[in-house]
């Protein structure tokens, strides 16, 4: 056997261990993209009902750090936004290159890292008052807009790959919906004379509700892609 063709094969294994590396990233990335939400859906739900006081409808889920065993929030704020890192990085691996393509999956890993700083720097009551850290709120702004824009930006890469082109319009709205709600905030909720002042809570739940099914739904076609990228041919 020529040294050429050693050489040739021992590349060829290289970029063999190089493509199964990235599955396997992109793999466990899709199932942070999967469970993030649920599991922090599910800590909020168990959180709420072990407070009875707390309201649903008045009070951003970050208000419940100010409850006794809040820590249980910041906990889950730090956990969602380490799992929501890890899928923006898969999402990335997992989608067809493109010029300036990695703009989209750097603003989503902007939002998991203000969901951390979110739950670094909590709700607390002082004289029975809220007290909402300037930290805190640089961890909402990064963290909505983040994944706002994150998706917007994403989703023209996603058109431009055949496995990824049945979402991009879906991920595409979801952002738009998402940047508006929660622009749409300073305006109508956080003022103390705005509209739908009383109903804060319901509010980031809308938003909630566009924000993670997009990241099921993209987490999943993940999965899916990297099932088919490995599949025999």
């Amino acid at each position: 056997m020529g040294m050429r063709q050693v050489g040739e094969e021992a590349v060829g294994e290289g970029a063999d261990h190089g493509l199964e590396r990235r599955s396997v990233i992109a793999a466990m990335a899709a199932a942070a993209g999967i469970t993030g939400p649920i599991i922090f859906v599910l800590v909020v739900i168990m959180q709420s009902l072990l407070h009875p006081d707390y309201s649903q409808v008045k009070l951003p889920i970050s208000a419940l750090a100010a409850w006794p065993g809040g820590w249980v929030q910041d906990v889950n704020f730090v956990l969602f936004g380490l799992l929501m890192i890890s899928f923006a990085i898969g999402l990335h691996l997992g989608i067809r290159p493109s010029r300036a393509g990695v703009i989209g999956p750097a603003l989503l890993v902007l939002s998991g890292v203000g969901l951390i700083i979110a739950g670094l720097f909590p709700w607390r009551t002082v004289d029975g008052d809220f007290v909402v850290p300037a930290g805190h709120l640089l961890g909402a702004l990064l963290s909505f807009l983040g994944a706002g824009t994150g998706f917007i930006v994403v989703s023209r890469r996603l058109a431009g790959d055949p496995r990824w082109r049945s979402v991009a319009t879906y991920a595409l709205a979801s952002g738009i919906v998402i940047a508006v709600l929660f622009v749409a905030t300073f305006a109508l909720v956080i003022p103390s004379d705005a509209p739908l002042h009383s109903s804060g809570g319901l509010v980031q739940r809308v938003t909630l509700a566009v924000w993670f099914p997009c990241t099921v739904v993209l987490a999943h076609r993940l999965l899916r892609v990297v099932r088919t990228n490995d599949a025999p041919r």
